[in-house]
């Protein structure tokens, strides 16, 4: 891990890791939304134009997500709110964020939605990529105890090795923590997997909408069993932490929105421009 990654000669600053991930995460996930979109007949610009909104709302929502939940444990200050570029943000609570954002602008810039959703799905895979690899430079989002060689150490007042002297599992003196399963790492693996099946997925679709509903469907399960090897949540509700609980909803929601996805019928939008253009020959052809 590595919380910062270097310092800005002369002028002192950090630029931390986190932080890193977050700007190659925005960078890859909008290139890779655009580059889909002119593949699919979309407008590249409305997509750009998005892109901030969403990025913006992510992480608004991400963070409050956080603030909410570990305030009094590690958020103690309306300025340690500010300071996210340290790490501390949710996942659920970005797409929260992310969702909300999308579907404003959508108020103040009509466009068709499903269509703009398959476009974006693999982004949020590319996202994920990036922001769990930031969470292992970090140190946040860490595992439980790793008996295997795939356990990683982490240093002195890291958040691992911080709780860990709190549960009283290693002295105060120690130099790293226990080896740890690096959940982080699993997780951008994961975020690898699912945008390789988005991707496989999208000339498969039926109809526009199908790839985030992969998307909402593998995730929950893939996050859920992730949740199993991690340490830094306490149960939420019935057994399970707050992000496997979200995980079940979001599972249900998944299967009421493929539901509600079959009873439409099938065809995409990237038909629709040539069957405009033939309709429109045919009306000139009348009105001649």
């Amino acid at each position: 891990m590595r919380q910062v990654l270097f310092t800005i000669p002369f002028l002192g600053l950090k630029v931390y890791g986190y932080g890193a991930m977050l700007v190659l995460a925005f960078a890859s996930s909008t290139w890779l939304a655009v580059r889909r979109a002119r593949r699919e007949k979309l407008d590249p610009e409305l997509v750009l134009d998005m892109a901030f909104w969403l990025f913006a709302g992510g992480l608004i929502g991400a963070r409050l997500f956080y603030c909410v939940q570990y305030w009094g444990r590690g958020i103690d200050s309306i300025l340690d709110v500010f300071q996210f570029w340290k790490g501390g943000i949710v996942y659920y609570g970005g797409i929260f964020g992310g969702v909300s954002a999308f579907f404003l602008y959508n108020r103040v810039n009509p466009f068709p939605v499903r269509p703009y959703l398959d476009a974006l799905a693999p982004s949020i895979a590319v996202g994920t990529l990036f922001g769990r690899l930031g969470c292992f430079l970090n140190g946040c989002c860490f595992g439980d105890v790793c008996h295997t060689a795939l356990g990683v150490r982490f240093p002195q007042h890291t958040d691992p090795w911080n709780s860990e002297v709190r549960l009283g599992l290693i002295p105060p003196d120690a130099v790293y923590s226990l080896p740890l399963h690096p959940t982080q790492l699993y997780s951008a693996l994961d975020a690898l997997v699912l945008l390789i099946v988005l991707t496989a997925y999208y000339p498969l679709r039926r109809r526009d909408g199908e790839v985030l509903g992969v998307l909402m469907l593998a995730y929950p399960i893939t996050r859920f069993l992730i949740e199993y090897l991690r340490n830094d949540e306490g149960i939420f509700f019935a057994g399970l932490t707050i992000s496997q609980t979200i995980s079940v909803c979001l599972l249900a929601s998944a299967a009421l929105y493929w539901f509600w996805l079959s009873r439409l019928p099938k065809g995409r939008y990237a038909d629709l421009p040539v069957a405009h253009e033939t309709e429109a020959s045919a009306l000139t052809a009348v009105g001649s």
